[in-house]
């Protein structure tokens, strides 16, 4: 809407310069313009009839799960509103940038918001999401993971009705490890023996300056027992945890189990690896798997799947979840049908969707029970587990600038200094916490 009309504006300056008119055609070109935008803005929000619009921003789904929630929940509508998918941009820091200056303008075109789980905390001290209470946040709550509900709280509210949730398994080739390894210590040798046989050793995992490693050192902080943050997000609480986390990403990346590329690795270049055969272990999210069965058949057959290793023998890890929560705009001109089709997106009918055809883990539990959705989501009871047992990114509304210092911190790997590191990671998440010293 706002860039349609400042298309006409730029237009109608052109033509000023371009061609002096006179009053008279002044006059009728005014008022076309007036027409046009007149009907622009009576158009923002409803579609023909005047049924109203909701539109949906959220990430860009190539899988076509979000396009059929979408059609699924304007045809159950019963005629009463249309939602329409608004894609952002492909990375997530463009996908936050849109949405906050779009947010900042009161811009009333917003009205369902697809939030990656850092972003909650921030949106609502802003004042730009509603929150859910009543009837809506019953039905939001009820049967949904507690993990992804944490995710969605700030300030012991509720700010938005978990999406999706995702979160890592360890992949591993059977061929060349029989018995998954429990611990990183265990993984880490498993690695280096390999290594020592001329076999393909190497572990997988995200190594590169950005949310990935921040993800990883996330996790291990957490199943060493510990937090970045505490409870009350108003300080820093890493210590003996943190330290022993940082420990575990210098001991990889100095080892012959480490990939030569960690330093710039993310995701996707990890399945990659892992597809050409040179890796034995991969932490990663569950779309290895149907890319694996698709590109590689041959290694397919042995491409095995276990819970996250653990940082102590007999402990759980404590994986670090994402995924996707809708929130509502607070400049919604239709809040009551936003929450309603918020609701239907996210229902189980379409989470399955997501599931099956985008490979995204469900937020509500019962699915996990479904017979069918273990044909295409054989590891659907280890990714429960993970979730019953997963940790949370620091909940505060400068996690953006929390992430920055971490990952410059941690990256790359190989140059970590446990001790020293934890003491510059403690020292600048002080500052920026207080919006003070300068972020990397």
């Amino acid at each position: 809407m706002r860039i349609m009309m400042t298309q006409v504006r730029r237009s109608s300056r052109g033509s000023v310069r371009r061609r002096p008119r006179s009053r008279a055609s002044r006059s009728v070109a005014a008022l076309a313009i007036a027409t046009l935008v007149a009907a622009t803005l009576a158009a923002c929000g409803t579609s023909g009839g005047g049924k109203p619009t909701l539109n949906f921003y959220n990430f860009p789904d190539g899988s076509g799960a979000v396009q059929q929630a979408v059609n699924t929940c304007t045809a159950q509508s019963g005629g009463r509103y249309t939602v329409k998918y608004n894609k952002l941009p492909n990375a997530a820091d463009g996908q936050r940038q849109q949405l906050v200056r779009r947010l900042a303008a009161k811009d009333k075109s917003l009205d369902i918001l697809g939030l990656d789980v850092t972003w909650e905390a921030e949106f609502a001290e802003a004042g730009w999401i509603l929150p859910w209470t009543g009837d809506n946040k019953t039905k939001a709550s009820t049967g949904t993971l507690q993990a992804p509900l944490d995710t969605a709280t700030w300030k012991n509210q509720l700010y938005a009705v978990p999406y999706n949730s995702n979160t890592q398994l360890l992949w591993y080739r059977s061929d060349l490890v029989p018995n998954p390894p429990k611990t990183w210590d265990e993984m880490i040798n498993d690695a280096v023996q390999l290594a020592q046989q001329g076999k393909p050793h190497r572990i997988e995992i995200q190594g590169a300056q950005y949310e990935g490693v921040v993800v990883w050192f996330n996790t291990l902080v957490a199943s060493a027992g510990g937090n970045i943050l505490n409870p009350d997000a108003t300080a820093v609480a890493l210590g003996a945890p943190g330290v022993k986390a940082l420990q575990i990403m210098k001991s990889l990346a100095s080892s012959p189990a480490a990939d030569p590329s960690i330093s710039v690795q993310m995701e996707d270049q990890n399945r990659l690896a892992m597809e050409n055969g040179s890796a034995a272990f991969e932490l990663n999210y569950p779309f290895v798997y149907p890319s694996m069965k698709a590109n590689k058949p041959d290694l397919f057959k042995n491409f095995k799947w276990a819970q996250y290793p653990s940082v102590t023998a007999g402990q759980p890890s404590h994986v670090t979840i994402g995924g996707i929560d809708l929130a509502i705009s607070k400049y919604s001109k239709h809040p009551d049908l936003a929450f309603e089709a918020a609701l239907c997106l996210r229902n189980r009918e379409n989470q399955m969707v997501a599931a099956t055809k985008g490979g995204l883990p469900p937020t509500l539990a019962d699915l996990y029970n479904d017979p069918a959705l273990a044909k295409d989501y054989p590891f659907h009871q280890d990714i429960l587990t993970a979730l019953q047992n997963a940790s949370v990114r620091p909940k505060t509304p400068a996690y953006q600038n929390l992430s920055i210092v971490i990952s410059h911190a941690v990256s790359p790997p190989s140059k970590i200094n446990p001790e020293k590191t934890e003491k510059k990671i403690a020292s600048q998440v002080k500052d920026a916490l207080q919006s003070k010293g300068l972020i990397p």
